[in-house]
């Protein structure tokens, strides 16, 4: 085990916020792991912070703790039959790479979550989304390390109380477990999505005409390179804020108002609304003050144009959620985890 310290996280968050960690350590089997646990005590009451790929965080400032690099790697088949095959993937495996080995299999079930930066650690903390399809709709089950406990604990669907953008681990059980491995159910026999987004029209320019698990995927790589930044480029988390839901009385309201309103039904009889949209008619679209700004092409997507701080980017997001409560009424919530 190798303790860093003073260590710059800049390329370890996609925003590219170039903040410390008081010390720094990587590990990538469950062993070293447990050793980290086992060598350093005070960590488990010390301030900590479980890296993946860094993709949905914003560092506001240096982190005076330990910081836990997971890069866990490795896919296989664990299980499979005539139309299921279930994967398992390590924690620190690239979301992306694990949807391109679905992909080149035939398998489906994810493709419509293709480019969505992050670790698969990460996945089902967030319950990922993208285009029709999250990631409870194919999860089977994960691995994770009880931090207290020490212990291996597994957890099934059920225990990971799945909501839009949320899970068990991001509220009731944060920061008690690490995330070590996930399984996936995929199928064999594809059942595609493409009602949502651009997708069918993006199928339309391809020239598709056969519907395939590499058509869709290849549909939406197309499409989000087309809008969204990449984090190499330009710092990014994504999309920073959820599509807000609401009840079908204030989406009438807000319909009446704004006839262009875009607006989506939930099976529960609420709406979700665009977030973008939103955000665009409140003229924050291209916004930028200094390094930090609204993305050109999607008004969803905060970015880092160079040495945006943490507060700066912040301080924005800030300035937004007020513009569109003032405007719309409506409060718009981070997806992004603030540390």
């Amino acid at each position: 085990m190798y303790i860093q310290h003073d260590v710059s996280l800049k390329s370890y968050n996609t925003f590219g916020i170039d903040v410390k960690a008081r010390d720094f350590i990587s590990f990538d089997t469950r062993d070293a792991l447990e050793e980290i646990f086992d060598t350093i005590p005070a960590i488990t009451k010390d301030k900590r912070l479980v890296l993946g790929g860094g993709s949905n965080i914003l560092l506001s400032g240096d982190f005076d703790g330990y910081v836990l690099k997971n890069d866990m790697v490795g896919i296989d088949v664990v299980e499979e039959d005539d139309e299921v095959v279930k994967i398992k993937a390590g924690a620190g495996v690239s979301w992306h790479q694990l949807v391109l080995f679905a992909v080149s299999n035939g398998w489906g079930g994810i493709e419509n979550m293709s480019l969505i930066p992050g670790s698969c650690g990460a996945a089902p903390m967030q319950n990922i989304g993208a285009y029709g399809v999250e990631l409870k709709d194919v999860f089977d089950s994960l691995e994770a390390y009880h931090i207290q406990d020490k212990a291996r604990v597994v957890f099934s669907h059920q225990d990971c109380a799945f909501g839009y953008r949320e899970s068990v681990f991001k509220h009731l059980l944060r920061d008690q477990f690490v995330i070590t491995s996930i399984v996936l159910r995929l199928q064999k026999k594809p059942i595609f999505h493409t009602a949502y987004g651009a997708i069918r029209q993006e199928l339309e320019k391809m020239q598709i005409s056969a519907l395939s698990v590499k058509a869709i995927s290849d549909a939406v790589i197309r499409i989000r390179s087309s809008k969204l930044p990449d984090p190499a480029k330009v710092g990014n988390a994504g999309s920073f804020f959820k599509n807000p839901s609401v009840s079908k009385e204030e989406h009438d309201r807000l319909k009446d108002q704004y006839p262009q309103l875009v607006s989506f039904a939930n099976n529960d009889g609420s709406y979700k609304l665009a977030a973008g949209w939103l955000i665009e008619q409140c003229g924050w679209k291209g916004y930028r003050k200094g390094d930090a700004g609204c993305y050109p092409l999607q008004a969803l997507v905060l970015v880092n144009y160079g040495t945006a701080s943490g507060a700066d980017i912040l301080q924005l997001s800030e300035e937004i959620q007020s513009s569109v409560l003032q405007k719309f009424g409506v409060k718009l919530e981070r997806e992004v985890n603030l540390i």
